[in-house]
């Protein structure tokens, strides 16, 4: 799925680092790829180059609520898809 979300707001919950607000800021303008968590509606993980971001999209207006940050491991990411959760 392409999250596209430009000029939105970002809520930073954890004082994560500028540049990490900047790369998500930059993903959500142009529109990056991003998968719907199944459980909670509006939170997706948004795939940047070599972070992942877990954000909450508020339903109405350009609000973006970033929760996490963690580092991009594309073998993590297999498993997880080949092996969903019980």
């Amino acid at each position: 799925m392409l999250l596209r979300q430009p000029y939105a707001t970002i809520e930073d919950l954890r004082n994560h680092s500028p540049e990490q607000l900047a790369e998500l800021r930059e993903l959500l303008n142009e529109g990056a790829t991003a998968r719907p968590d199944t459980r909670r509606p509006g939170f997706y993980e948004v795939q940047g180059g070599s972070q992942v971001y877990y954000v909450f999209v508020y339903p109405a207006g350009p609000k973006v609520m970033l929760i996490g940050v963690w580092e991009n491991d594309p073998i993590a990411r297999l498993a997880s898809c080949a092996c969903p959760a019980a």
